[in-house]
């Protein structure tokens, strides 16, 4: 009796054994099963046991605009900018940096961002490309950023703030070129920068472009900048009609910011339509303000001129010389 209990707990052991075996080599081949699905090279680097993937290298590689003839040279610089981040995020984490408010707080920003960001673009997708007809009625009513395109050749001579008194005043209402006005900064050592720029009037402001025509050639403006003063001379004016051909890319492009823009308020106003949304204490909206604001003209013409005026991604930029970008923003301080 006693033998046969034995053999039985033998047989027992060795069918546990079996079943140990089975499923280990059932692991294994879910392992090699999970490894041969990967496709080969995913992983570009593995830092404290993070990978660093082709799909994040992609995605760099994409933010940063890289051209083809780029992508090999770009690629490794990119690779070791990943590396050198997760080396400080492991650190960050490390010494729990990644907990403090701040961060914290900053994290929860930036994914409130990125969802908000993703929606409105999955609103906006099935927004179709402006027709023919848009494109076309759009180059007639804008026709002075156009078929009556200019051109324009400005020195422009920037000096510290301090420099512009009574004195350098009088010389500019005087001047007729600026040269003579570089001539008086000179004799009296006031330091200056000199630059010759292309500028059209797609490029600026309408009422900049209007003071341009009416004034003319050798007249010269004063835009103050933050910590300099700029002396803008016009030193030609030049006919250059855009045909429509020319113009369709940029006015795509447009229209197409306008269409998101347009599509992205209307969709924000559904949803508060539907939200409960509270103020506290003098946190509410002025309404009389917001009333005020409807009754300003907003016509549909206005809008896209003040698009076309504030693009930075002008039709004529490739043929534009290096300018100061307070040339960009405007001349709010012209005299």
């Amino acid at each position: 009796m006693k033998d046969r209990v034995m053999q039985a707990l033998n047989c027992t052991n060795q069918l546990k054994l079996i079943v140990l075996i089975i499923v280990f080599l059932l692991s294994a081949c879910g392992d090699a099963k999970e490894s041969a699905e990967k496709k080969p090279g995913q992983a570009l680097a593995s830092v404290n046991g993070n990978e660093i993937t082709i799909l994040q290298l992609n995605d760099e590689l994409a933010r940063a605009g890289i051209r083809a003839e780029q992508f090999e040279a770009a690629s490794k610089q990119i690779l070791e900018s990943l590396i050198t981040r997760q080396l400080i995020v492991d650190e960050a984490v490390r010494t729990k940096l990644d907990r403090t408010p701040e961060v914290m707080q900053a994290r929860e920003r930036a994914n409130a961002q990125v969802i908000a960001q993703a929606y409105l673009q999955k609103i906006t997708s099935k927004l179709g490309k402006p027709s023919q007809v848009e494109i076309e009625a759009f180059y007639q009513r804008n026709s002075e950023y156009f078929e009556k395109h200019k051109q324009f050749d400005l020195t422009i001579v920037r000096i510290a703030l301090n420099d512009l008194n009574k004195e350098l005043e009088a010389v500019l209402d005087t001047a007729k070129s600026i040269d003579e006005v570089t001539a008086w900064l000179d004799k009296r050592g006031i330091q200056y920068t000199r630059n010759l720029v292309l500028r059209s009037t797609i490029d600026l402001p309408s009422n900049i472009v209007n003071r341009i025509l009416e004034k003319g050639k050798n007249h010269i403006f004063v835009m103050q900048e933050r910590t300099h003063n700029l002396l803008i001379a016009v030193n030609a004016i030049k006919e250059n009609p855009l045909s429509l051909d020319l113009a369709t890319p940029q006015i795509i492009k447009f229209l197409a910011n306008q269409k998101y823009k347009y599509a992205s308020e209307e969709e924000i106003n559904r949803l508060r339509s539907l939200a409960k949304i509270e103020y506290f204490g003098k946190n509410a909206p002025d309404l009389s303000l917001k009333d005020a604001n409807t009754n300003t003209p907003s016509s549909e013409s206005f809008l896209e001129k003040k698009g076309l005026e504030n693009n930075s991604n002008n039709l004529n930029q490739s043929n534009s010389m290096p300018i100061e970008q307070s040339i960009e923003r405007g001349m709010m301080g012209l005299k």
